[in-house]
């Protein structure tokens, strides 16, 4: 019997601090633009994120809140892009210590790309890179994480 609980402690230990280290990304980064804020956040045991802050939110030809114009459901079309979750999905893997199986929506373009994050520069910096079936067909940028 004391063996089974030390094992199960020694396994609960491993997870909390896979869970710790997954947790890391948490936080709110600057687009390598700098023209917009996002917030990562978990949901269940995925990492999502959300605009929570843009240089221009408002457009100037309507003088109200920039909206999703470009989204290829017109029906989502008057969405603030303040707000809007933008990247979701991310699942954290500890043998690459990426974050994988996401997707990045990008509002300019209004196409969503699939996406692998990772930390970088102990941890102040967030390499994001979206693609089109393999990762090589893709960009990268770099956001910086507000302290």
């Amino acid at each position: 019997m004391k063996k089974l609980l030390g094992l199960l402690l020694l396994i609960s230990t491993a997870s909390l601090a896979q869970d710790k280290k997954a947790d890391e990304v948490l936080g709110t980064w600057l687009t390598a633009t700098q023209n917009a804020r996002i917030e990562i956040s978990k949901n269940g045991n995925n990492y999502q994120g959300k605009i929570v802050w843009m240089k221009e939110p408002i457009d100037l030809t309507t003088n109200k809140p920039k909206t999703d114009t470009k989204h290829p459901d017109v029906n989502l079309h008057n969405r603030p892009l303040l707000g809007l979750t933008n990247i979701w999905g991310f699942k954290y893997d500890a043998t690459s210590n990426t974050y994988t199986n996401g997707h990045i929506y990008d509002p300019k373009n209004g196409k969503d790309y699939k996406s692998i994050m990772t930390l970088k520069d102990n941890n102040n910096s967030l390499e994001v890179r979206g693609y089109i079936g393999i990762t090589l067909i893709g960009r990268s940028e770099t956001w910086t994480r507000i302290k």
